[in-house]
């Protein structure tokens, strides 16, 4: 099928790229000049493991190109994804920001030509596909079209295989038209009997919203157990493994940390809050864990500052990994863009190594932080280790020469990576996540 995917950024260019790897032909548009050169030079604008060379592979195969023109790419078009960003607003209210949606929709309705299929790829909220519907049909009354939710559940650092081995596939439509262009754009999954779920376009925009409050949800009530486990002198770890075995609950997403971040959590939970307000209804369970979320974060401040005997002032700390999480360079509500000024405002000098995120960590961070290209100098002269990214070069590192190289042997394990009692026979000051 032909296809044209609106916005290449995270989202945009791993699903036009999977989509020509599925064997439609599939043009990327975009309104930066700048990123779309830089895409036609063979050159990926993020950091997400293998793609580059799926990339490569299909633009070289023909079924995937790179365009600023959108009066080429949608005429052709079966069907358009909508894959722009949606973040929070600037007002701060926590309501996500439907601007590049309802800007992009302007700008391709005019090109709608033959039946369309115009398919919202982005986390949004409820309403939103009828708001694009509307849009159209003011921009262009004549246009065949119908509108369908198909949100998306990549993870950074596995999006490939998120979408070409998915877990669902969900659809949100409004009649069997346009389901069935969709179930054909899908039909390379059959084969690995992937569920499709068909359903309506509002419960389409809400699942989305509804899984990752819900893995959220799970992320906050482990750290809390965690906090409770250091209380008390009990294992988080052993706690996290022994509930994980209940089929009901499950292992994934149990593991105790500085709180959750990145491009979806924090801005999806939020935008569910004002959502569901609008409409007169509560979900405290998922405003908890908001609320909790922040407070793990503060909380990692405090266990810092007690590792290096209640005052980080003029303490020089390592810091291995910045990024949310590992096998990406995203930022975004990253844990460290808590811990790391507050450590800094009461005098830390911080030295940091990322093995993708630096360049990224640098446009967020105060000045001020050393970053260095080889995670063994964060260790010169150190005062105390943090671990707050479990990239896994950290997993395996030469702990003879971590301490040789540190003034004091303290390692703040945040992402519990090493086992406590080596690290102490060694001679380490060692704190873990709930290991009491």
């Amino acid at each position: 099928m032909k296809i044209t995917i609106i916005g290449a950024g995270y989202v945009g260019i791993v699903s036009g790229t999977c989509l020509s790897e599925f064997g439609h032909e599939v043009v990327c548009v975009d309104n930066d000049a700048a990123k779309i050169a830089t895409l036609c030079q063979g050159q990926i604008p993020i950091y997400e493991p293998g793609l580059a060379d799926l990339v490569a592979k299909n633009v070289s195969g023909g079924r995937l190109r790179f365009t600023t023109d959108l009066s080429e790419a949608v005429p052709r078009a079966e069907a358009v994804f909508i894959a722009v960003g949606t973040p929070s607003t600037r007002r701060g209210d926590g309501y996500a920001d439907l601007s590049y949606i309802y800007a992009a929709v302007k700008e391709l309705a005019p090109y709608l030509a033959g039946y369309t299929v115009v398919v919202d790829k982005s986390t949004v909220p409820i309403g939103t596909a009828r708001q694009v519907s509307r849009i159209i049909r003011e921009t262009n009354p004549t246009a065949d079209f119908d509108v369908a939710s198909n949100p998306e559940f990549l993870r950074e650092g596995a999006a490939i295989g998120d979408f070409m081995r998915p877990d669902r596939v969900v659809i949100g439509v409004e009649n069997e038209r346009a389901a069935a262009v969709l179930r054909e754009i899908y039909s390379p999954l059959y084969l690995i009997e992937t569920p499709i779920v068909v359903t309506g376009i509002e419960t389409a925009e809400l699942i989305k919203y509804a899984a990752n409050a819900f893995l959220a949800v799970k992320i906050s009530f482990i750290n809390e157990m965690a906090n409770i486990c250091e209380a008390v002198g009990a294992d988080a770890i052993a706690l996290a493994k022994a509930i994980g075995l209940d089929g009901r609950i499950g292992k994934k997403f149990l593991h105790p940390g500085p709180g959750y971040g990145g491009s979806c959590f924090p801005k999806d939970t939020v935008a569910l809050l004002r959502t569901v307000q609008e409409y007169g209804v509560s979900a405290r369970i998922v405003e908890s864990a908001v609320e909790a979320n922040a407070a793990q974060k503060a909380r990692m401040v405090k266990k810092i500052r007690d590792a290096v005997g209640g005052s980080e002032a003029g303490k020089i700390i390592g810091v291995l990994g910045l990024t949310f999480k590992p096998e990406t360079d995203d930022m975004r509500e990253a844990p460290a863009l808590t811990i790391l000024p507050a450590l800094m405002e009461k005098g830390a000098r911080i030295i940091a190594h990322d093995p993708q995120g630096m360049k990224e960590a640098a446009k967020y961070l105060p000045e001020g932080i050393t970053y260095v290209d080889n995670p063994y100098e964060v260790f010169t002269g150190a005062d105390a280790i943090i671990l707050l990214t479990e990239w896994n070069q950290y997993r395996a590192l030469d702990l003879k020469e971590v301490m040789g190289r540190m003034k004091s042997p303290v390692f703040v394990d945040l992402r519990n990576v090493y086992e406590p009692n080596r690290l102490r026979e060694m001679g380490f000051v060692y704190f873990g996540n709930g290991r009491g």
